[in-house]
């Protein structure tokens, strides 16, 4: 030949399959018509290619080192008789595959399952104590019938006869390459490499079925909505009777009538006539604790299902108590707060003797005719701000 092999791919004659191999990958990504679209690239890639298909057989390079011409009798570069190369040698040269113009093989029947998710509604205390709960969910499991082959009783997926079990069939395309091979998952079985001739009537032959069942999940201590409890291997069974995938339990908190909830803190208002906050008073104020439901399995004991709360006298409306401690315990240890809001009550309707010693009091507190005492806003905070800006307009 005109031009020496060696030389077009720029290694020595007694460079290695690996040498060889680097050496087209480095001269196909530099000439390959895809990345290079100088017209003299596509010449120089075809040369490139003609030297890797011979140096790289065994046989060629051995009659081309002899002296002879590895493409006459019509065994040239995409002549009839031309062994030519894989569409995965191109792609091993631009993305280093490993793939040597072998194919993936039949895909497993058996697959992981997917997960499933269901919603859970608890309330505020079975959240933030925890709790056991029983639920009913509907996914596939494993065929009783098959365990999972897909075939009927006393029978067994056959090799397919199509692609031999291979999986995958080969595809020929002749293009200025040459011979281009590319494998196809085989139609036949789809990719499996056997055929289920006999199909399990229970599954239709995948191996799994729908079912219903009760699990017991326990929900720990803490967990608010959107809080994800996840029981491995618990959701679908995969294809093939392959491994269950997890299911997954998402936390709606129910409204509680009295409390309501910030992060790890409970919020709750407490109304008082206008005399027991002038005068003070003490309350007794039911704990979320008063709603924990008993549990035979994990019984919780010294539950202070109540609080008192001492009101000074001349508590003002809006004002607030804290209690420490009497939140929701939180995922990672630790428990909020209890914070209580007073709100006093104006008593809207007054008979004649109320309306009377109200008189006198405020006559004895000189409040006949109060004119108000007008106090200054929070000018200097965000929502005043905002308050005065949409005023404005």
């Amino acid at each position: 030949m005109a031009q020496d092999l060696y030389e077009t791919l720029g290694v020595s004659r007694d460079a290695d399959s690996d040498a060889i191999k680097k050496a087209y990958r480095r001269m196909a990504r530099k000439y390959h018509p895809d990345v290079n679209p100088d017209p003299e690239a596509k010449e120089k890639f075809g040369e490139v290619s003609r030297a890797y298909e011979v140096l790289s057989d065994p046989d060629k390079r051995a009659h081309y080192d002899r002296g002879g011409d590895p493409f006459s009798s019509g065994g040239g570069f995409g002549g009839a008789g031309a062994q030519g190369f894989s569409f995965t040698d191109i792609m091993d040269a631009f993305f280093g595959g490993a793939g040597q113009a072998q194919g993936r093989g039949p895909r497993p029947r058996m697959r992981r399952g997917q997960d499933a998710l269901i919603r859970l509604e608890a309330s505020l205390a079975e959240a933030a104590f925890g709790t056991r709960r029983e639920i009913t969910v509907d996914t596939a499991v494993l065929c009783g019938t098959c365990s999972g082959e897909g075939a009927a009783p006393g029978t067994h997926p056959v090799p397919c006869e199509t692609c031999r079990g291979a999986g995958e069939v080969a595809h020929v395309q002749r293009s200025f390459l040459g011979e281009v091979r590319t494998l196809r998952p085989c139609a036949a079985c789809r990719g499996f490499g056997t055929i289920i001739a006999d199909p399990c009537r229970e599954c239709a032959g995948d191996g799994r079925v729908r079912s219903r069942r009760t699990l017991t999940i326990k929900i720990p201590a803490g967990v608010d909505t959107g809080t994800r409890v996840q029981l491995s291997e618990q959701g679908e069974v995969g294809p093939g009777g392959g491994p269950a995938g997890d299911l997954y339990v998402e936390i709606h908190v129910a409204a509680h009538p009295t409390f309501t909830r910030e992060g790890t803190d409970l919020h709750c208002t407490v109304s008082l006539p206008m005399t027991a906050a002038a005068l003070g008073t003490a309350i007794t104020l039911p704990t979320l604790e008063a709603d924990v439901v008993p549990d035979d399995r994990e019984p919780v004991t010294d539950l202070e299902t109540e609080v008192e709360i001492d009101v000074r006298p001349g508590t003002q409306s809006g004002t607030q108590q804290v209690l420490r401690g009497r939140g929701v315990p939180g995922l990672r240890g630790g428990r909020g707060d209890l914070v209580v809001t007073i709100a006093v009550d104006t008593p809207t309707k007054l008979d004649a003797r109320q309306e009377e010693l109200l008189r006198e009091l405020a006559a004895l507190r000189g409040e006949e005719a109060p004119s108000g005492t007008v106090k200054p806003g929070a000018k200097g905070s965000v929502f005043g701000r905002l308050r005065d800006a949409f005023n404005s307009h």
